[in-house]
């Protein structure tokens, strides 16, 4: 007996271990955070030269405010509060001597001297402004505008005339857009960058599926929000933090689907899980400047049932054919409209209604890059679209559609969405895809 309860800690604790082990690099504190992500600063800022020179940009600035930082400013700079009127980061190629990078910070800052020429008494940037434009003369000055995505239109009104006001309406008809050179810089990632980002997506996973079982849902009693409010006090107790609110859909037999936007709507927060429901998590989380997105499904177990209905299984099984399709024809450098066209020709050989919305993950959840989407695909011709890059991190979710026979023909959406990175190969998952529901009691 002794024996056996020996053997049942010994077995217990090398679980423990092994958890740890599959989580060590998301408990650092954050200083040990911020030295972490400094250290890969000094990598990208090793590869903007050659991206500012393949996107011809000779100068690029980005702005930012007090209390109203610019979105890249974490990625470009030191990852630390940073409150000031207004500061610029400016980027010169200067040809011969290659990359020049100045800060107009209003503070001196030590750490900002380690990436930035600065100064101990910095002039005001109304003043160094125009004098770095004298010296270098760039043919053009890329800002945060005329962008399509967040990051690449947040220069504000304010900052924009400023520098039309300093430096002159003549030189303002050099501004042009860092769209292609912002694109390229946050859809860029490192070799260092991987190993949290595995960690990130394991901590995804397995918390999303926790909150898809019976530790958190009691059907007849747990409510949507119940399952939403597990989720924050497990980001918190993790020292981690999302970059969505986490959405719950609730599929029923009888029950008519709500839409949002051409998509289920997310559930009511008062909305009570009752069985034979078909539950759909979408579920991310923020860690390190890095950001992951999941979703998964899982079945409420009826009386008597001890398995999803054959119908269920099915619909998973074509969510997992478009899944393989994806997969099959994503190569690096492969145009995404021609993506799109290949895995929508192949649904429709096997007669199975799909929708695909991936996107670029990484930097942000809802990433700075490609997409493989069919909105995107209404907007571009075929021989547009922009081209997967080699390494970069991708969402790939999509969904397929059918009549459940179990629901009297019911139409049910099978979603599902798994975080992969790029390989010569094509998409590699970081975690494993769904191909069985979770069941849930």
């Amino acid at each position: 007996m002794f024996l056996f309860a020996f053997l049942l800690i010994v077995l217990s604790a090398g679980q423990i271990n092994a958890e740890e082990q599959k989580l060590s690099l998301l408990s650092l504190s954050w200083s040990e955070q911020i030295k972490v992500r400094e250290s890969w600063l000094e990598k990208k800022h090793n590869m903007i030269l050659d991206m500012m020179r393949r996107n011809k940009i000779a100068m690029w600035i980005v702005v930012t405010e007090e209390f109203h930082p610019d979105p890249l400013v974490e990625f470009i700079a030191p990852p630390r509060p940073d409150v000031a009127g207004r500061d610029f980061f400016i980027f010169i190629d200067t040809r011969e001597k290659g990359l020049k990078k100045i800060a107009t910070a209003s503070f001196t800052e030590e750490n900002l001297k380690r990436f930035f020429e600065t100064s101990d008494e910095p002039k005001p940037a109304k003043e160094l402004l125009p004098e770095i434009i004298k010296t270098y003369n760039p043919k053009d000055i890329a800002l945060s505008i005329d962008g399509k995505r967040g990051p690449t239109r947040s220069l504000t009104r304010a900052s924009y005339e400023f520098l039309v006001e300093i430096l002159g309406k003549k030189t303002a008809k050099r501004f042009v857009s860092a769209e292609p050179l912002i694109e390229e810089y946050l859809d860029t990632r490192l070799p260092e960058e991987k190993p949290y980002f595995e960690q990130i997506a394991y901590l995804t996973n397995e918390l999303g599926r926790r909150a898809l079982s019976n530790e958190v849902v009691i059907p007849g009693k747990t409510t949507v929000g119940d399952i939403r409010n597990w989720l924050y006090d497990q980001l918190g107790s993790y020292c981690v933090s999302t970059w969505f609110q986490p959405d719950i859909r609730i599929q029923r037999k009888g029950m008519k689907d709500a839409f949002s936007r051409g998509f289920l709507a997310v559930a009511l927060e008062d909305t009570v899980i009752q069985p034979g429901d078909l539950l759909h998590l979408d579920f991310g989380i923020t860690y390190m400047g890095l950001n992951s997105d999941w979703q998964k499904m899982a079945y409420v177990l009826l009386p008597g049932e001890t398995d999803v209905p054959e119908g269920l299984k099915k619909g998973l099984a074509n969510t997992n054919k478009l899944q393989d399709t994806i997969c099959l024809v994503s190569k690096p450098g492969r145009l995404t409209t021609y993506i799109y066209d290949d895995a929508m020709a192949g649904m429709e050989k096997l007669g199975i209604t799909a929708q695909v919305y991936s996107h670029a993950v990484g930097n942000h959840g809802h990433g700075i890059g490609p997409t493989i989407d069919f909105r995107a695909k209404k907007r571009d011709d075929t021989a547009k679209g922009k081209r997967l890059r080699a390494g970069s991190y991708f969402a790939i979710e999509l969904n397929t559609k059918m009549k459940l026979p179990e629901w009297d023909n019911q139409e049910i959406c099978i979603m599902e969405e798994d975080s992969a990175w790029l390989s010569d190969q094509g998409w590699v998952y970081f975690t494993p895809r769904q191909e069985s529901f979770l069941l849930i009691k």
